[in-house]
């Protein structure tokens, strides 16, 4: 009677500890979602072929024969899913002596913190380290690069040749650069900036560059030309687990750039462990995080 006691006793604390658990969670934003496009797996990796396509289409003249062209492969970016997972458990004696309620309430948040924190500080790492190979992409060569390498043997750049603090200038010429991308033969895309992505460091001045109505730091009357035509159609987002305060990136919409897989979503459950009577919680999920084209997304380390 005591083991079904205690099983009906978990049974009936577990909706209540789920909901505290999806409350707190929620509380975290999910800044991630500001970079990333998410798609679900159903593997344990996923990996995604970045084609050629062709090159421009030729004029064909009167009675000649058709051209033909074949697309070649030119990476393959590979995501490998992680699980993450944590729990507590609570003693019997704390149990026994009523301090369920106090405990259980105090650590299920910390634990939603915990499970919250690791997927923000998981999605922030191909930023905090696409400036070195530490995370490269699927061509080989660091997520921001000025040599990103094509078939048709030229090289595309994601990043200014030399690092620059977010300002006028810098925006503009990312937005110039950004415009310039070529597919995998050469072609011009005509790519185009969504969003800016800044660290807290950088907000304001990410909110005068963007919001403006004028040039900012001047006393002419020059109309703020970012602004004006629109050309970061998204604004911008602060993402608080970016590392370096002076990097800033612009997301574009090439498409298949930045993505996030999902394995398997969040997860809670609960037990009593037999042996010693403690009581445990844990939460669990599996995902993934990473980039199949770099040209979904714009970057610079800063000047420093």
């Amino acid at each position: 009677m005591a083991a079904i006691s205690r099983a009906n006793e978990l049974h009936q604390l577990l909706p209540g500890l789920n909901a505290l658990f999806g409350e707190e969670y929620a509380n975290y934003e999910n800044e991630h979602e500001e970079i990333y496009v998410t798609e679900n797996s159903e593997r344990s990796f996923e990996e995604e072929l970045k084609l050629s396509g062709f090159g421009a289409a030729p004029v064909k003249d009167e009675g000649s024969t058709i051209s033909w062209d074949t697309a070649q492969e030119s990476f393959v970016a590979r995501y490998t899913h992680e699980t993450i997972a944590m729990g507590y458990s609570i003693t019997e004696e704390a149990m026994e002596d009523n301090l369920y309620v106090s405990l259980s309430g105090r650590y299920t948040k910390a634990l939603a913190r915990a499970m919250a924190y690791t997927k923000q500080v998981k999605g922030a790492y191909p930023l905090n380290n696409g400036f070195s190979t530490t995370f490269s992409s699927g061509d080989g060569v660091a997520l921001f690069s000025t040599a990103h390498p094509l078939v048709s043997g030229g090289t595309n750049s994601n990043r200014p040749s030399s690092g620059a603090d977010l300002n006028e200038t810098s925006l503009e010429d990312a937005i110039i650069q950004i415009s310039k991308y070529t597919d995998e033969r050469g072609l011009k895309i005509a790519a185009r900036p969504k969003k800016l992505i800044v660290p807290t460091d950088l907000q304001f001045v990410a909110t005068r560059l963007l919001q403006s109505d004028y040039r900012v730091g001047t006393a002419d009357n020059d109309v703020n030309a970012i602004k004006t035509n629109g050309v970061i159609p998204e604004g911008y987002s602060v993402n608080h687990y970016l590392t370096d305060t002076n990097a800033f990136f612009i997301t574009t919409d090439v498409p298949d750039g930045m993505k996030h897989f999902v394995r398997a979503p969040m997860t809670t459950a609960m037990d009593g462990d037999f042996e010693t009577g403690n009581v445990r919680y844990k939460a669990r999920e599996r995902y993934s995080f990473g980039v199949s084209d770099p040209l979904g997304i714009f970057g610079s380390p800063g000047s420093s």
